[in-house]
């Protein structure tokens, strides 16, 4: 009786057990949002494709894409997401139209993951929705202007987080350099920066100057990963700039460890 009763202790802990494996091991689903309401870029097809294979090749997520006005209606609410992980916007623009913008921030708020590429910073200007500031400080920068594509040498102020471990400083990348209007170093915990003006026609360039090109943070119970870099297909096409973004997805699920806490000074980076 006892042997009877312990066996079937020992395969309920077995079941036990293996669903919970099961469960932590299911893929994460993320919803890829290219709809834009504003400038599309011409990169956004590559986007998909490269979103696309690292999913298939790395096994670890899988994507949908969310391309047109009706499918933000339907896919970005509660309901719609409801059986998603997280979201990616690549090179969103404007105002995407999504019918509750409180909802959506409070979704990611209340623990899933959002990551951002390039003009995802462009996207939901205070000036589109009412004066509102809710996204930008959820995604932490407001996208200002860009001169001509260079070559940047970027510093990488965080050589242990999952998005820039593999980089090797500086990290030399030819991309379409954003500044912004917003976005704070006491706010962000910041990935890659340049500490001076890029060489892309503007009078100030190659002056000393801040420029955050890639950052993470917590967002309530939320985690927010974004990188200004992604205009050119080159750069999506790269094997640098896919592990980035491999790394960025791990951190925001919690499968990698990487610090989100803000750093004021670049050389406080890795502390």
């Amino acid at each position: 009786m006892y042997r009877i009763l312990a066996l079937l202790v020992g395969i309920t802990l077995l079941v036990s057990a293996t669903a919970a494996w099961a469960k932590g091991g299911e893929k994460k689903r993320v919803l890829v949002v290219t709809y834009t309401a504003g400038f599309y870029h011409s990169v956004i097809p590559t986007s998909e494709k490269v979103l696309q294979k690292l999913a298939d090749d790395n096994g670890f997520f899988t994507v949908d894409f969310c391309r047109t006005k009706e499918d933000v209606k339907s896919m970005l609410t509660l309901t719609g997401l409801k059986d998603y992980d997280g979201v990616f916007f690549a090179n969103t623009t404007g105002n995407l139209g999504i019918p509750n913008l409180y909802s959506f921030l409070y979704w990611i708020k209340s623990g899933h993951a959002f990551l951002g590429s390039h003009a995802a910073t462009d996207t939901y200007h205070p000036g589109q929705i009412r004066g509102d500031k809710s996204y930008i400080h959820m995604i932490g920068g407001q996208f200002k202007t860009h001169g001509h594509q260079c070559e940047v040498a970027a510093i990488v102020e965080d050589p242990s987080h999952p998005a820039t471990k593999h980089l090797k400083t500086p990290y030399k990348v030819y991309d379409e350099i954003y500044e912004h209007i917003e976005n704070e170093r006491s706010k962000v915990h910041v990935l890659l920066s340049l500490d001076r003006h890029p060489d892309d026609g503007h009078p100030e360039a190659g002056q000393p100057e801040d420029f955050l090109l890639a950052w993470c943070k917590d967002y309530g119970k939320g985690k927010v990963f974004y990188t200004a870099l992604g205009h050119r297909d080159e750069v999506w096409e790269s094997k640098e700039f896919q592990q980035h973004i491999l790394g960025g997805l791990k951190w925001a699920f919690g499968m990698e460890k990487g610090k989100s806490v803000p750093h004021v000074f670049a050389s406080e980076a890795g502390r």
